[in-house]
């Protein structure tokens, strides 16, 4: 019997005997999705994020040390955090103006990417996560950010200043080619659709989106958010079907469906809305709000947590930190107990109870940007801070 006939007689075996009650999880998981060539299956067609749960840590991670890597952009370091400890117990040098670090897709390596702001000195520098300490940088241009394509064969270095995608060996970071997204303006951040067919970037300085062909490597076109907008993250729907778009200037949420790439709703959170990351149970999104909706904002600005919730689409809390602070870009911890985030403008850390939405800060670098908390739960990341499937 092939796997295809075996997931049709489970469902109608389900059907047949009216326990729908008892299979519907195993029916939503046994729904397949036809994903490109080389990429892993998906596990559950409800919810993508369902092998990045609590504490499901890949072989891949083992031996890995709690650590949390956190790329201080003006200080030109990366400040290593104890999560146990909450206390920073390293500190060493990379490039110039390091803006996040990036889990590889077969999550040997950590990648900090070393943009060069007004240098000539791009690179990328890997960390061991065994040991975290940091390898020989390999020279870059300019890799404001990272992705990973879905099969895992290519690093997708975002060149941002020249509005341009570079596709390189996820290994050896060789060139293979490049993709220009002319209309793209400060093209940064990325996610990707459920089978990895298309990936959708947001254009920070152009208030809009492109869509790009991950088959065709093209680009599909471009869609106008606000013309006054400055849209930051992006995070897709654990049932792949909405796109929720951070905009630092709308101080909200857009909703787009990926497939017909068209504007679908808003939800208002805070000020100067950035970094978004989904629990993990997959049921709620936890939005970063800085503050401040400029680049360079002021310290101690009004930043907060908003909590979406992924089945309504609507906030369910909202976490201020007490006397201010500027929550950026990070992630949630293996236990899901805790959202990490820098605090950009504080030179601070900031560690919030997914509970209660308490917060503790600990003390880092100048600027520190996009952190990632390690291991995390997945298979494989598609980059950034961990886009973890």
């Amino acid at each position: 019997m092939t796997p295809r006939s075996s997931r049709f007689f489970r469902i109608a075996a389900c059907v047949g005997v009216a326990l729908a009650g008892v299979c519907g999880t195993s029916i939503a998981a046994a729904q397949s999705v036809a994903t490109v060539a080389g990429m892993p299956a998906v596990m559950n067609a409800g919810n993508m994020y369902s092998e990045a749960g609590v504490n499901h840590l890949s072989p891949a991670v083992a031996g890995a040390l709690p650590r949390i890597y956190v790329p201080n952009l003006r200080s030109n370091t990366v400040s290593v955090i104890d999560p146990a400890k909450f206390k920073v117990i390293d500190t060493f040098p990379v490039g110039h103006s390091p803006q996040h670090v990036v889990p590889a897709w077969d999550l040997k390596t950590l990648w900090v990417t070393n943009n060069a702001e007004g240098h000539n000195d791009g690179s990328l520098t890997p960390i061991d996560p065994k040991t975290g300490k940091p390898g020989k940088a390999i020279a870059v241009d300019d890799p404001y950010n990272m992705y990973f394509t879905p099969n895992g064969k290519e690093a997708i270095v975002v060149a941002e200043s020249h509005a341009r995608l570079d596709f390189r060996d996820a290994h050896t970071m060789a060139l293979h080619g490049s993709l220009s997204v002319p209309q793209c303006k400060g093209i940064n951040h990325a996610d990707f659709s459920i089978d990895g067919r298309y990936a959708i970037f947001t254009c920070e300085f152009g208030g809009r989106l492109a869509k790009i062909d991950m088959v065709k490597r093209k680009v599909v076109g471009y869609l106008l958010l606000d013309k006054k907008g400055m849209p930051q993250d992006i995070r897709i729907s654990p049932d792949g079907k909405v796109f929720y778009v951070a905009d630092m200037m709308a101080n909200g949420v857009f909703l787009v469906d990926g497939d017909s790439f068209t504007k679908i709703g808003f939800i208002k959170t805070g000020v100067g809305t950035h970094g978004m990351y989904p629990s993990r149970d997959g049921t709620k999104l936890y939005v970063a709000n800085r503050g401040s909706n400029r680049i360079h904002g002021p310290r101690h600005g009004k930043g907060s947590v908003s909590v979406i919730d992924f089945a309504t689409r609507k906030v369910v809390a909202n976490w201020p930190i007490p006397h201010g602070g500027s929550p950026d870009m990070g992630n949630v911890s293996a236990d899901g107990k805790l959202l990490w985030l820098s605090g950009r403008f504080d030179d601070v850390v900031y560690a919030f109870d997914t509970t209660t939405g308490a917060v503790r800060s600990i003390k880092v670098g100048a600027e520190p940007h996009g952190l990632a908390v390690w291991p995390q739960p997945g298979r494989y990341s598609l980059g950034h801070t961990g886009i973890m499937r």
